[in-house]
């Protein structure tokens, strides 16, 4: 065969054309496993941050940290005390803030400031603020950067548990300047010029402290000193190197050359000044870099737990950056003494103790999912946290429902009881004493504490009437008895795994079906009781607070997570229990306020997002829509969850629809994407959903792998044709942990249009305290 010139030269073209389409194929290839590999870069830590006090949209702030770091660092745009600390509508920082922040209407404790400046030495917050900007702005979990336009410096912060690398890029200047703001209510500081350090303490703190509470730190510099300052309240003093009195802070400052970097590594200890020199040895001699690279490393570990595939960028984006706030809280409050022993100050007796201990959690929240999902993915850190517990109840006599970092009078029931039942109950039994949290349980029953939010408020009346009177002058009555009727559901489960006596264990088994005493059949609604037996009037379902909790009796109303077929059967059966169901999303979203006086946020965020009286941005009903599954209509479930995770949430700054709540709100989105919830902490089940991505892999901690497969799934395939579990046919609209934890393979056909026959039988119902006695 003969060839022209021009045939050779097409060869050639079309040869090159294909070792260049074969290139960029794997070189396209590499990078998506390459970016695969870099969960963490998925994550947007200012989701969340476009709040205020009267919208939530999460309530967060950038959050610098490891996974459940004992302190997190953060950019500070709010004044000293504003508990919005950061908001993303702010266009000026008043510093770089370690924090131990779990919400803004709890506020921080132990807390300090840094600030690079440049010129004249400014040490007021708002004299030293500078403007920024979110386009020089980087935020990632392990990583933050900022250009201070006022100042011409650039700051980035690394973390590790316990301490920070920080750096600071100056323009050539002599006088270049870093100011320490140990904040008022009492601090001190001292400036060790020949070691290039500062160490000081802040008492400033929000409650929940004992009276000798302190968080020491150190801040050890890179370069000398070339002069030195001090203030108090709004006194500089360039002589003095200590200061103790309600406000202080000092100033370093330095000669730079034009793109100088000065690091400053920073570490602090609630124990004591040596304690926090120990815990500045978590970075040791790394570089920047080095401390970066470790902590990225760390959390693609952590995220890496469950690989998420096949959807939309923005899918992913949430989904990570959900997966994130879900490892924030709560926090670790233990640290390493010098044996490398784990050791606490109590913040509950002022003590320093051995073992571990955390805080910064409202378990009225978290006991939904975010605990759940420690238990699913985390069943270690889960059994530290139990350890803590056991901690916090020696110490202070009680189970902390909310602390921050000792009890907070916050929110109501004693969800503890779930937490604790539904971590043993699902396999997590060493490493602490379930005897004394048994102990500490059974008291919570039978007491009320010293703050309404610990023990049980209304125990005696509960214990003789089977509910909280509402005309006894105990606020917010009804969600408390419907709280302690499930938490009595969760001991009942326990007491049954620890053989405890029969007569307990009945004893529970009837407290869980206290619900009953509140169910009104004349409007098949949950209300308010009076001590003789009458239902409270005048009644407006609509009406928040008063009997409830942040929320009216149309979002109450579910709150019976053990026993949903007792509440179908009290409504009527199915059909009138998947009609109440419906009138959730049809009713307008109308309110009174008249409890509160004003539109509370949580309010406002119901009103605005166009469902109805669905109020996902609070936590009483974030379960409900998982109910359908109970009543034979799965493919309604599958339909409003697409429906919340499309609509309310986000991976922006507005990306939440309420406070996103210490991981709660953020789990429900993981569960929800994954294809399942625990709608009832207690019981082994999950309810089924309908998952969003097309794959989904959990790496369990014992090895095993859970594979959730949904290859056809899409913005319009929403609902679950078929479901096989491990090869085989599977109907059940629920899912075993037992079985997920031994590994598993789940297979969806996903299609567009309902299937109003899959998982209709009652044998495919959940688990319901009810159904299983019959």
């Amino acid at each position: 065969m003969k060839y022209n010139s021009l045939s050779i030269y097409s060869m050639r073209i079309s040869f090159l054309t294909l070792i260049y389409f074969f290139w960029t194929t794997v070189s396209s290839f590499s990078q998506k496993t390459q970016s695969r590999a870099d969960f963490v870069d998925l994550v947007n830590p200012l989701m969340g941050t476009a709040s205020k006090p009267s919208l939530s949209t999460g309530n967060t702030y950038p959050a610098i940290t490891l996974p459940w770091g004992m302190n997190c660092w953060m950019p500070q745009t709010g004044k000293m005390g504003d508990g919005w600390a950061y908001t993303y509508d702010a266009d000026k920082l008043r510093g770089f803030k370690q924090t131990h922040q779990p919400s803004p209407w709890i506020n921080d404790y132990g807390q300090f400031a840094i600030m690079p400046i440049t010129g004249k030495i400014r040490f007021n917050e708002d004299e030293r603020a500078s403007w920024f900007s979110h386009k020089s702005e980087v935020a990632k979990p392990y990583y933050y950067k900022v250009y201070l336009a006022d100042h011409d410096v650039t700051t980035e912060i690394s973390p590790t548990e316990r301490a920070a690398a920080l750096r600071f890029t100056f323009p050539q200047t002599d006088e270049a300047h870093v100011v320490i703001d140990a904040l008022d209510k009492g601090s001190s500081i001292r400036i060790i010029p020949r070691e290039n350090k500062i160490v000081g303490y802040t008492t400033k703190n929000s409650g929940g402290v004992p009276a000798n509470f302190k968080n020491y730190f150190v801040i050890q510099f890179d370069k000398p000193f070339a002069n030195t300052a001090t203030w108090h309240g709004k006194e500089l003093s360039l002589k003095e190197l200590e200061q103790t009195a309600n406000h202080v802070g000092a100033v370093v400052s330095f000669k730079t050359e034009k793109g100088e970097q000065v690091n400053a590594r920073v570490a602090s200890s609630f124990i004591s000044p040596e304690q926090a020199e120990r815990n500045l040895a978590e970075i040791g001699n790394d570089s920047f870099d080095t401390v970066k690279d470790k902590a990225k490393s760390v959390w693609n570990t952590e995220l890496g737990r469950v690989s998420a595939e096949g959807g939309t960028d923005d899918q992913l984006r949430t989904f990570y950056s959900c997966l994130y706030r879900t490892m924030l809280f709560p926090r670790k409050f233990y640290e390493l003494d010098a044996n490398k022993k784990v050791v606490h100050y109590s913040p509950y007796n002022g003590e320093v103790l051995p073992g571990y201990m955390f805080t910064d959690n409202g378990f009225w929240d978290t006991f939904r999912a975010a605990f759940p999902l420690f238990n699913l993915l985390q069943p270690t850190m889960n059994s530290h946290i139990m350890e803590g517990l056991v901690n916090a109840y020696k110490e202070s006599g009680f189970l902390p429902e909310w602390a921050s970092p000792g009890h907070r009078d916050c929110m109501v029931g004693s969800n503890s009881a779930s937490i604790i039942a539904d971590a043993y109950l699902k396999g997590i039994r060493t490493g602490y004493d379930i005897n004394t949290l048994y102990e500490a349980i059974l008291k919570n029953t039978q007491t009320e504490g010293p703050l309404s939010s610990v023990g049980r408020k209304g125990a005696p009346y509960y214990n003789r009437l089977g509910y909280v009177p509402y005309d006894v002058k105990i606020n917010e009555n009804a969600a408390r008895t419907l709280e302690y009727a499930y938490d009595d559901f969760t001991i009942y489960q326990l007491a049954k795994e620890l053989k405890r006596p029969q007569s307990e264990i009945d004893l529970f088994a009837k407290r869980s079906q206290n619900y009953r005493n509140l169910f009104d059949p004349t409007t098949k609604l949950m209300r308010g009781k009076n001590e003789n037996g009458t239902f409270q009037s005048l009644f407006n379902p609509f009406k928040w607070g008063d009997a409830f909790t942040e929320g009216n009796s149309w979002h109450y109303t579910w709150s019976v997570f053990h026993d949903v077929q007792g509440l179908v059967d009290l409504m009527g059966g199915r059909r009138e229990f998947t009609k109440m169901l419906d009138s959730v999303f049809v009713v307008p979203p109308v309110f009174d306020d008249s409890y509160y006086g004003f539109v509370i946020h949580e309010i406002r965020e119901m009103q605005i997002m166009n469902m109805g009286n669905y109020a996902h941005g609070n936590q009483p009903i974030q379960h409900m829509i998982y109910l359908y599954n109970y009543a034979g209509q799965p493919w309604k479930s599958q339909y409003w969850l697409r429906e919340v995770m499309n609509r309310m949430y986000q991976p922006t700054p507005d990306g939440y629809c309420g406070d996103e709540d210490n991981g709660q709100t953020s789990a429900w989105y993981v569960f929800s994407a994954m294809g399942f919830y625990p709608v009832c902490p207690g019981t082994d089940q999950y309810v089924l959903g309908a998952p969003l991505f097309k794959k989904v892999t959990l790496k369990l901690e014992n090895g095993k792998t859970v594979t959730i497969n949904a290859p056809s799934n899409n913005a319009q395939n929403r609902y679950i044709k078929t479901l096989t579990v491990n090869g085989k046919a599977y109907s059940p609209n629920w899912l075993s942990h037992k079985g997920l934890m031994q590994g598993a393979t789940l297979d969806f056909q996903m299609t567009d249009k309902p299937n109003t026959q899959r998982g209709t039988k009652e044998a495919d119902f959940p688990y319901s305290f009810s159904a299983a006695k019959r």
